[in-house]
């Protein structure tokens, strides 16, 4: 996904530009952190208090110049109005956080009300059309079945969430003035590797299988989760 990320940064925006980026649940910072380090000024902003610990610890082990680069607010995604003024940030992530938030269309408008003009809006869904893939393919027929039919599943952390459909965020995007510009799949082959596997040591060829599968159709289609890029008009 990070490959994905950058491909839309570097055809939005002129090489070596430092842009203004607002990670929304950025967890223990691990996005926020790398693009830090590529030079940008990056605010995470994370409600749980272990992540926040979590991302201030690995912060406090950069150079002074990546410290400097980004801030870690504690809060909640849905009150970015309370934090930040409108159209404060060239460039908004808000990652694997759409599946714990039930009504999801008022935390999308405020997110794209973040955004600077021809600002860029990124996003990562468990994608609700292949929910029946994971099971499917574990051999868990009955699962498969109970999947086909429903934008609810339960993650491996053991909680009953939410997935998304394409058309359906497709239309949200344009709604709230950040249409979609594009979109990928991610975790099209390893999302039945089990947690804790071990990194094989051809990653980089099946890092580059899973990037050419993102951006083919079928594959990417099935993909457990779903990378859109919306753009603020």
């Amino acid at each position: 996904m990070a490959r994905q990320l950058d491909e839309q940064i570097a055809g939005r925006y002129p090489v070596g530009q430092r842009l203004r980026v607002l990670d929304v649940g950025m967890g223990q910072g691990t996005q926020a952190l790398r693009l830090a380090r590529l030079g940008h000024q990056v605010t995470g902003l994370e409600q749980d208090a272990t992540m926040v610990a979590a991302a201030r610890e690995a912060l406090s082990g950069e150079p002074e110049g990546i410290r400097e680069r980004m801030r870690i607010i504690e809060g909640d995604g849905r009150d970015t109005g309370v934090h930040f003024l409108p159209g404060s940030f060239d460039v908004v992530l808000c990652h694997g956080v759409l599946m714990y938030v039930a009504e999801p269309d008022p935390l999308l408008a405020g997110l794209a009300r973040m955004l600077a003009p021809g600002g860029l809006l990124s996003l990562l869904v468990r994608n609700a059309d292949a929910l029946a893939m994971r099971p499917g393919l574990s051999g868990d027929w009955a699962g498969a079945l109970g999947a086909f039919d429903t934008e609810a599943y339960r993650n491996r952390l053991g909680l009953d969430v939410r997935a998304d459909r394409l058309t359906t965020l497709t239309a949200t995007l344009a709604g709230i003035g950040a249409p979609l510009q594009a979109w990928y799949g991610v975790r099209v082959f390893t999302d039945t590797a089990a947690d804790g596997a071990e990194i094989p040591g051809d990653v980089e060829t099946l890092l580059s299988a899973e990037e050419r599968a993102g951006r083919t159709d079928p594959y990417r289609q099935v993909a457990a989760l779903l990378h859109l890029c919306g753009v603020r008009g």
